[in-house]
């Protein structure tokens, strides 16, 4: 799982962030995965793009790619933001073309104003028809907002917003774990 601090699980413990308690709903359904989380406090689309040739240096077979948020709470040019996914997303074609990509839906604040704000949500839309990749849902839809399911900041979620998140994960992840464990098994 690629991704900012939303992945890493800024301010918790590492096992109370989303992708470990993917993996435990994946351990508990018998489902044979290893969910690996690569968030980097404070990672912006072109971080990732940077790091993503040493991301891809072991196996992957499902890359969730959670990246934007930084560059929406910076401002960033959206069209800039929407190279770099672009050009993540080709990064991990050529590097694992046999892999499921999985692009979580980001929201710009709104203190950004009306038209960026609208133009940074449709670029997720557009980037995953574009490419052909999978288009999750808003990381922290249910969570965004909510100040009892977030830490201090109002940003990072607190457990209670985790087990959100990774419902909101899942939901879009699980359909994708079961294909390739079934695959797996049946081999």
């Amino acid at each position: 799982m690629v991704g900012t601090s939303l992945t890493a699980g800024l301010g918790l413990d590492p096992e109370a962030a989303y992708p470990a308690l993917l993996q435990r709903r994946a351990d508990s359904l018998g489902l044979h995965v290893e969910i690996v989380n690569a968030g980097l406090s404070g990672e912006t689309s072109a971080g990732a793009l940077r790091r993503i040739d040493w991301l891809l240096r072991g196996p992957a077979d499902v890359v969730v790619i959670e990246t934007g948020a930084n560059d929406g709470l910076r401002g960033l040019d959206v069209d800039s933001t929407r190279a770099n996914l672009r050009a993540l997303i080709a990064k991990v074609k050529a590097a694992r073309p046999a892999a499921r990509i999985l692009l979580a839906q980001m929201e710009a604040p709104p203190n950004l104003g009306a038209k960026y704000t609208t133009a940074f949500g449709a670029m997720y839309q557009d980037v995953a028809r574009e490419t052909g990749v999978t288009l999750m849902p808003f990381l922290l839809r249910d969570v965004a907002g909510v100040p009892s399911l977030n830490q201090g900041d109002g940003i990072h979620p607190n457990e209670r917003g985790e087990q959100i998140v990774a419902d909101n994960v899942w939901s879009a992840l699980a359909p994708v774990l079961r294909q390739l464990d079934a695959t797996a098994t049946a081999g």
